[in-house]
């Protein structure tokens, strides 16, 4: 169990890798698919709920970043459900309605994206680094 959880936790980092890389190859952009689907599956056999709806949201960042409107919409839908189901706030949830936002923005769906958008605002986020966090994501939103 504890492998997997390592596995888990050094695909989500490697999806971040690529997502931070200023150009990547078309081989790469699938690569960075895969690796967060990997990612994803990996928590929910051994992760907890929070880990589970973080790598929704990750999954549906990289979709979002690809120009993917329906899998970063189902992805992200999977993220808020999570934390709506499970209790989650904070950071969070902030964070599932940020996916909401970006997802919708690149759908074409700008009024969604903006609701979402102050959703995430909306969100009493306790520490200050995370709070930044979350803002500095809203500010690189497509609408």
């Amino acid at each position: 169990m504890e492998d997997e959880r390592k596995l888990a936790v050094d695909l989500f980092n490697a999806v971040w890798t690529l997502l931070d890389k200023a150009e990547r190859t078309p081989g790469e952009d699938a690569e960075m698919v895969h690796t967060a689907h990997a990612s994803v599956y990996h928590w929910s056999r051994v992760g907890t709920h929070e880990n589970l709806a973080r790598g929704e949201w990750q999954v549906s960042r990289v979709y979002a970043v690809l120009g993917r409107a329906e899998p970063a919409l189902w992805h992200a839908r999977r993220c808020l459900a999570l934390c709506e189901r499970h209790g989650m706030t904070d950071w969070d949830l902030g964070f599932a309605h940020e996916g909401m936002a970006r997802a919708y923005g690149v759908a074409g769906e700008p009024d969604l994206a903006r609701q979402h958008a102050e959703a995430a605002r909306a969100v009493p986020v306790k520490e200050d680094e995370d709070r930044e966090l979350l803002l500095a994501d809203l500010a690189t939103l497509p609408v």
